[in-house]
């Protein structure tokens, strides 16, 4: 084999608490992790030696500060294979979102090399390896549904809560999740988010309760600094989303959705102020 063509997925958070800063520097969280079908197009192609990315979207770095350049790295360092590879990622998610379009191509690079270099890793190899590279891709390798601790590699993998309509709405201005969590104030924090509750109305298949429930505790930084996230949720409730919040550190905002003519509705409505309006689903 060649070359591989694969699909990247992002994901949003139906629920996200930040609970401390650890003593290593990163902050314990407790989140509900959901795959979106919304993904870039990634191919990889064998080479002698090295590593070449190109992308569509020009704000995607080429160099090693790319997951997908450092997935490849440590599958070398790893396997100590002396392969190169040329990685051309077509890019949809929008990019420092809160979708993890960056983690994910980085976990779809180190599936597919494992696929391409026929190396036999497991799925529990490959998130060992996604783990060092950064926090989401160990649920990027997982995908589906999952409940997050520690840094969001502790993962269960929860009963699939597939097929459920999403309309995600960005403003386009790309936030530092190192920012966002900087800015943090968690000794105001007086109430937890009921993850177990969510997670109870997701198996119960309740939308409007889970809907209810959904949070981010990053929020209230973001529509701090940027109001337009704030009116974009409650522009969603107003246009029949059953709940809307920001998904991780942002800017996204998404709604979710039971009825697909309100969806489309606002979806007509949002992109009368902004450009970037996705109908996606979960998977």
């Amino acid at each position: 084999m060649n070359e591989i063509a694969l699909k990247s997925f992002g994901k949003i958070n139906l629920a996200l608490d930040v609970l401390y800063k650890r003593d290593d520097g990163y902050h314990e969280i407790n989140t509900l992790m959901q795959q979106i079908d919304l993904g870039d197009n990634i191919i990889l192609r064998n080479r002698e030696k090295g590593i070449e990315i190109e992308c569509n979207d020009k704000d995607v770095p080429l160099d090693s500060t790319n997951l997908a350049y450092r997935a490849w790295e440590k599958i070398i360092e790893r396997t100590g294979i002396n392969k190169g590879v040329h990685i051309i990622i077509d890019k949809k998610i929008p990019v420092a979102a809160g979708l993890a379009g960056g983690s994910s191509n980085g976990a779809t690079v180190l599936k597919g090399l494992n696929q391409l270099w026929e190396l036999n890793l497991s799925e529990k190899e490959l998130m060992e390896i996604g783990l060092e590279i950064g926090a989401d891709i160990p649920f990027c390798i997982m995908g589906g549904t999952a409940w997050g601790k520690g840094v969001g590699e502790k993962l269960t993998r929860l009963k699939s809560f597939s097929n459920k309509m999403i309309l995600l709405a960005n403003v386009g201005i790309p936030i530092s999740t190192a920012h966002v969590y900087n800015r943090l104030n968690l000794n105001s924090v007086n109430t937890r988010i009921d993850i177990e509750g969510i997670v109870k109305h997701m198996e119960e298949d309740n939308l409007p309760k889970l809907a209810e429930n959904m949070a981010n505790i990053m929020e209230g930084v973001v529509i701090e600094k940027y109001p337009i996230v704030g009116k974009l949720k409650r522009e969603m409730i107003n246009w029949g989303a059953l709940g809307s919040i920001m998904s991780g550190s942002g800017p996204t905002v998404f709604g979710l959705f039971d009825d697909e003519e309100k969806l489309i509705r606002c979806k007509h409505e949002l992109e009368k102020k902004i450009d970037k309006v996705y109908i996606t689903r979960t998977l």
